[in-house]
């Protein structure tokens, strides 16, 4: 697979923020994470359903940047079939790093390549994948309100 050229990426994200893969929470649910970006108020909450360590659903709803919606748009389009989430972060996180390497495997996710040269955008691109790591490393009560997240 060719790497996507930086116009590419820009169309692509651009296009993740306008189609919302995943958007919208569900009702019915095994684990929520919530992140809030404090500089600047961009803020994401994901739900997940769990067959043991394997994703069989994932929502979300937020609201931000292009860049924030745009990649938890990307991961809505991803994790749904992934038993490994931690080592997928790992390989978005080092892509998505100042000196990233594009790594096709991340499928739409592979557009945020190399966004940490931008440090506030490099969280935005964060925010739903640790919302999702929050998720699965220690589970929200689904009890517990909108907004406030166990850390």
């Amino acid at each position: 697979m060719e790497t996507l050229t930086e116009a590419e990426r820009v169309q692509l994200i651009e296009e993740l923020h306008r189609v919302k893969h995943g958007f919208g929470l569900a009702s019915d649910f095994d684990v929520s994470g919530f992140r809030r970006t404090p500089s600047c108020g961009d803020e994401v909450t994901v739900r997940l359903s769990l067959d043991g360590a394997r994703i069989t659903a994932f929502s979300w709803e937020g609201h931000g940047c292009t860049v924030s919606m745009a990649a938890a748009s990307a991961l809505g389009g991803l994790a749904v079939g992934v038993e490994d989430f931690a080592a997928l972060a790992e390989r978005y996180f080092a892509t998505v790093a100042a000196d990233g390497v594009a790594d096709p495997s991340l499928g739409d996710a592979e557009a945020f390549v190399g966004v940490g040269r931008f440090p506030l955008r490099a969280g935005c691109a964060s925010l739903a994948w640790r919302a999702t790591l929050e998720a699965l490393e220690g589970p929200l009560s689904k009890d517990l309100p909108e907004g406030e997240s166990q850390a």
